[in-house]
């Protein structure tokens, strides 16, 4: 205890706060008794549970609902059922706390699935039994008409001298104490009296007996022993002779039995518990999926956030903390609508009418101050490009005008002449052409 003690002083972690409880109910269990440790726990138990129970019903709202929502809310029934077996444990005998631990199904998601993939479908499950109760009692039918004397089990007898309790004395006290010697009454202390051997026939034949003498006897064999046998009922009836006139016919009742009834009503049954639960799973796999890739308030996926300033983790850690949206709540609706600002009762409105079109769906602020940024980046670039692009068509415009004039001094030239030179205008005309390629190659767009 003083090692734990100081492990919480020094460590203060639930560990270590586990360890200094467990360590105090042993100490107790040695110091005061088993049964004073257990009535303590016990009480603090049905105070805790109390406690909780008031604070859960005043969060939700149980009372004010009226009395159907409050029957018909499922939780609210388990933390009250669970407040009876305390108290029960506590005030009626001990052995109702181990119904307690029934809680590990209710906290563990693991668990809940398993219970799940029974409840889920349960109208199939209960449809497929019912099917397998039809061949059961078809199956009786059949072995009470033809064949009554294969029906001999195996038995182990009681002793004759067992005899129930007397009135005043309980079962489970019979149960408990039935082995131990009594000296106060001298019960189970002297020799039991020595029982006469019988025959091997003789016992052999008190060994086993005929069940199924009617048909309600029947139809319990093949029910209890042909499901729980693992190759049907034949593996619990007499082992017929080859040279019976019913062999055959026994052969192929145990043969339908076994394909009909173990193979492909019970393997429908764990078929669909089997399928059902690997849903859930599933499921659940594809929640925690889209919980680690999806912004909870803005529905934004991780892709969103490559190659941005933000990345996602900060994202959801700073811009979009569903914690922080959870305390704006709780501060609107705590605050007093008179020192409501203009959001704070915008949103509350909102919250009143159960209208989430305050959330930002599919949109951030980080995103749209990046998208704006390289908007910006873009017509920069465009701007910087269509300067270069002017002056490219000055330059140009300058040697076409340069040409023409050249052009122009040389056409009285050729007028002189008889017979201009083919070479020099060839020359002139091609000196054209590409100033003209030039100018469309740098007007034309990208």
């Amino acid at each position: 205890m003083l090692v734990s003690l100081a492990i919480v002083v020094a460590l203060p972690k639930p560990h270590g706060v586990r360890a200094l409880i467990a360590s105090t109910i042993l100490r107790l269990i040695f110091s005061v008794g088993l049964q004073p440790t257990l009535f303590l726990l016990g009480a603090f138990n049905v105070c805790n549970k109390i406690i909780f129970l008031m604070s859960f019903v005043g969060n939700c709202g149980t009372f004010t609902r009226g009395y159907r929502a409050m029957v018909l809310d499922v939780e609210f029934l388990y933390h009250l059922l669970y407040l009876l077996i305390c108290a029960m444990g506590l005030f009626v005998h001990e052995f109702f706390y181990s119904l307690l631990l029934f809680d590990l199904v209710y906290r563990e998601e693991t668990l809940l699935n398993v219970i799940k993939s029974v409840t889920r479908n349960g109208r199939s499950i209960i449809l497929t039994a019912v099917l397998a109760l039809i061949l059961v009692y078809l199956f009786s039918i059949v072995g009470y008409l033809f064949f009554k004397d294969d029906f001999i089990l195996e038995v182990d007898r009681l002793p004759n001298d067992t005899a129930l309790p007397d009135a005043g004395e309980s079962l489970a006290s019979e149960f408990l104490h039935s082995d131990v010697c009594r000296g106060e009454t001298g019960e189970n202390c002297s020799p039991t009296a020595p029982q006469e051997e019988l025959p091997p026939a003789e016992e052999t034949e008190q060994d086993q007996e005929h069940t199924c003498e009617t048909l309600l006897m029947c139809i319990v064999t093949v029910l209890s022993h042909g499901l729980r046998s693992g190759g049907g009922v034949g593996d619990v009836l007499r082992k017929p002779s080859k040279e019976e006139p019913l062999f055959a016919a026994r052969v192929i009742y145990d043969l339908l039995f076994f394909f009909m009834v173990i193979i492909i009503v019970l393997n429908l049954i764990f078929g669909v518990i089997i399928d059902t639960f690997a849903d859930l799973r599933s499921e659940k796999q594809k929640k925690e999926e889209i919980l680690k890739t999806t912004c909870f308030i803005c529905g934004l996926e991780r892709d969103k956030f490559d190659n941005k300033t933000v990345t996602f983790e900060e994202h959801i850690q700073e811009e979009h903390n569903m914690w922080h949206y959870l305390c704006f709540i709780v501060l609107v609706k705590v605050k007093d609508s008179t020192e409501y600002t203009g959001p704070e009762s915008y949103v509350a409105e909102m919250i009143k009418e159960r209208n989430l079109d305050w959330f930002p769906r599919m949109r951030a602020m980080s995103l749209v101050s990046s998208d704006s940024e390289g908007e910006q980046n873009e017509l920069r670039n465009l701007q910087e490009k269509l300067e270069s692009t002017m002056k490219l068509v000055t330059n140009l415009s300058g040697q076409l005008s340069e040409l023409k004039d050249q052009v122009k001094e040389e056409v009285p030239a050729t007028c002189t002449h008889a017979r201009p030179s083919a070479t020099h205008t060839q020359s002139n005309e091609q000196r054209i052409s590409s100033a003209r390629v030039k100018m469309l190659t740098f007007l034309s767009p990208g």
